[in-house]
């Protein structure tokens, strides 16, 4: 194919360079990604060739801005191999991983270029160089010597070998966890077997088997794995048995069959250990720590055992209190995992008469889109704009471009793309396009996207969303709120690209405002009547938000110690047995008698196929910054233009241009309060 047929290899003629998605196909992904690395081996070389004593332009500038061409093929390819994939994108990733893993060792092992990254870092002070760019020099120094750039040629051939074998087996782990989930369909032809399911839920099982079905044209519901099906399901479905089907197929995803991901698993601790090993870590969990707020695996530990102290009490008291309540309404014998959604939800209604169903009509997903951006407008003085000009990788996905209200200056095109389909994985996230920074010589603004898998619109409903989607969409859209405000000067310092135990510091806080008056008043309007949500169906909503709060805590202690048991092993090859290491690593937070065949780790995509490898504690971290940080929102006014400024000054335009608690005590006055999240969860 030649390169001036690539849209990859192009500058987009589009507003704000745009990427064209329209022209893109899937034969043009790999082609652009060789072009990229060879191009990018090109500016490698001419730093080294350069005859100039290395400072921090000719060299760390430099390195920096170097291989733009491939960091824009790599960002559309990956993205849409998560967000819209297909079999073809699949065998691309197996080609492109290991020439990326090849490529990135050849410029981290590269004596040449570490001695004049080494020649800037030793003399920086004869350098008139700003805090940025010494962070900037910092950070890549430490990623050098990190990436091994000290070793010898033997252990550097050995690390090569290794980061080969694991571009390799992050992306199959995710196509095997993928195909898992979307292979398992329930069809139902007797409409009996949906008792207490709410209207919405059925209609959406109704267009669902439309979907699915083969038996289209009789009576038919689907239900799937992905939330917005499973989740009301487990929820309210009254047919013990199917639900019983439907958890089992949810927990035993990917533990066997064709998309077994257990060697997977296996693989990739045990190389993860040995590429630790030889860069001078006892553990991967060491290696990734030194550069995360907590530091050390100890911290974690500490960290977590502390919420577990408080927490696992609270925890066992909420599962007794929802097995006496079903044993008293049902008679039930016995509590089993697959009953707890559906009897606490049961129990909520009675303490608090309060159904989540109640809330729907109050969520039109169109109208909590207008409500994230009329947060955001008063918080950070900025405007959206819906556009329909821009080309997208799939008729769902909506674009917006985002202004500064005072001086109507473009700020960021973001790209939002909710609803599930069999070529999407699920869950929800915020990805970068284009990262603000530097970029073929200019500051750019940025191009974020978020991407969900939201409850659908169907032929009689609109799209209305649980109280849970809504967090979700403020949830991702606080990590797009940090990437399109970033105002940097270097990509790898802007925006999201912080220390991992931070990043979700600015997604988290901003699920706090919905569970305000002042912010539900913003867009919670019936999608029938317009009746603004009612202020007492508020009030059980923030009570609802504290009830099982224990339970809640050590279900996500139970994914981080999960994390760590995997991560901060020092024998991973002795592992044999995927399910029975977990059943041990996870057997303090169980409130269940564990049932066997369930694995959490064979579809836990955030640590084997993301960026949270002894990282999940994160989002019990970033929880203690999130409920300090709104604490002080909550002091002066949750609109408060100072502290919003503050917030959006320090934190979300800062990216990570200084040490993320130099960041927060400038915003805060202080460190964070430890206790702030217990306060908030009512667990002290």
């Amino acid at each position: 194919m030649s390169e001036t047929n690539n849209p990859l290899l192009q500058e987009s003629q589009l507003s704000h360079n745009a990427i064209v998605f329209n022209e893109i196909n899937n034969q043009h992904y790999l082609p652009a990604i060789k072009k990229g690395i060879e191009l990018a081996k090109a500016d490698i070389q001419a730093i080294i060739n350069n005859a100039e004593t290395p400072n921090f332009k000719n060299t760390i500038e430099a390195l920096e801005c170097s291989g733009e061409t491939l960091s824009s093929a790599t960002s559309v390819f990956y993205n849409l191999l998560s967000a819209h994939r297909n079999d073809e994108m699949q065998n691309i990733a197996n080609e492109a991983g290991p020439l990326l893993s090849a490529h990135g060792n050849e410029t981290m092992l590269s004596a040449d270029l570490f001695k004049k990254v080494k020649h800037v870092f030793d003399n920086q002070s004869s350098e008139d160089i700003n805090p940025e760019q010494i962070k900037l020099l910092t950070d890549t120094y430490k990623s050098f010597t990190k990436n091994g750039a000290n070793l010898n040629p033997e252990d550097k051939e050995k690390l090569k070998k290794i980061d080969q074998e694991l571009s390799l087996l992050s992306p199959k782990f995710s196509e095997n966890a993928l195909k898992a989930t979307k292979s398992f369909c329930l069809e139902i032809t007797n409409e009996s077997d949906l008792d207490g399911l709410p209207e919405s839920a059925k209609e959406a099982a109704k267009a669902l088997a439309k979907e699915k079905s083969s038996e289209k044209d009789k009576d038919v519901w689907a239900v799937t794995l992905d939330a917005p099906s499973f989740m009301p399901f487990m929820k309210y479905a009254t047919n013990r048995g199917l639900r019983q089907k439907i958890w089992t197929a949810f927990t035993t995803r990917a533990t066997s069959g064709e998309h077994n991901n257990q060697e997977t698993i296996l693989k990739t601790i045990t190389l993860k250990k040995q590429r630790a090993n030889l860069l001078g870590f006892k553990t991967h969990a060491d290696y990734v720590l030194q550069d995360r707020m907590a530091e050390t695996p100890a911290k974690v530990h500490s960290f977590l055992e502390d919420l577990y102290t408080h927490s696992f009490t609270a925890a066992k008291k909420d599962v007794a209190e929802v097995e006496a309540y079903a044993k008293e309404l049902d008679s039930l014998d016995k509590l089993m995992p697959w009953d707890f959604s559906f009897y606490s939800e049961k129990l909520k209604k009675k303490l608090f008469s309060f159904n989540e169903e109640e809330l729907r009509p109050y969520f039109k997903l169109e109208n909590v889109v207008d409500g994230v951006f009329a947060h955001a407008q008063k918080l950070y003085g900025i405007d959206f704009k819906k556009v329909t000009n821009y080309p997208t990788y799939h008729e769902d996905v909506q674009t917006f471009e985002i202004y500064n209200k005072s001086d109507n200056s473009f700020i960021g095109l973001l790209y939002a793309d909710f609803f599930p389909r069999d070529s999407k994985s699920g869950g929800a996230w915020m990805t970068n396009y284009k990262d603000q920074g530097l970029f073929n010589g200019k500051v750019r603004r940025p191009h974020v996207g978020i991407v969900c898998n939201f409850t659908k619109p169907t032929e009689t409903s609109p799209s209305l969303l649980t109280y849970n989607e809504v967090r979700t969409l403020f949830h991702e859209f606080g990590h797009a709120l940090h990437g399109l405000l970033a105002n940097g000067h270097y990509r790898s310092l802007s925006g999201t690209n912080v220390y991992w135990d931070f990043v979700e510091l600015p997604s988290q806080i901003f699920e706090n405002w919905t569970l305000e008056k002042e912010g539900l008043n913003l867009f919670a309007k019936h999608y029938q009547t317009g009746e603004v949500i009612p202020d007492d169906l508020i009030t059980k909503l923030k009570k609802n938000s504290k009830f099982l709060a224990g339970y809640a805590c050590i279900r996500q202690l139970n994914f981080c110690f999960l994390d760590m048991a995997w991560h901060n092993n020092e024998n991973p090859e002795a592992i044999t047995d995927v399910l029975a290491f977990e059943k041990e690593a996870t057997k303090r937070t169980q409130l269940f008698e564990p049932i066997d065949g369930t694995c959490s780790s064979c579809a836990f995509g955030h640590i084997f196929a993301g960026g949270y490898s002894a990282g999940y504690y994160s989002y019990k971290w970033a929880e203690v910054l999130d409920a300090d940080a709104f604490e002080y929102f909550q002091e002066k006014g949750i609109f408060n233009e100072s502290v919003a400024t503050s917030f959006k000054e320090n934190i979300l335009e800062r990216g990570g241009s200084e040490h993320p608690m130099t960041l927060y005590k400038k915003f805060r006055g202080r460190e964070p309060d430890p206790k702030a999240l217990l306060r908030r969860d009512g667990l002290i």
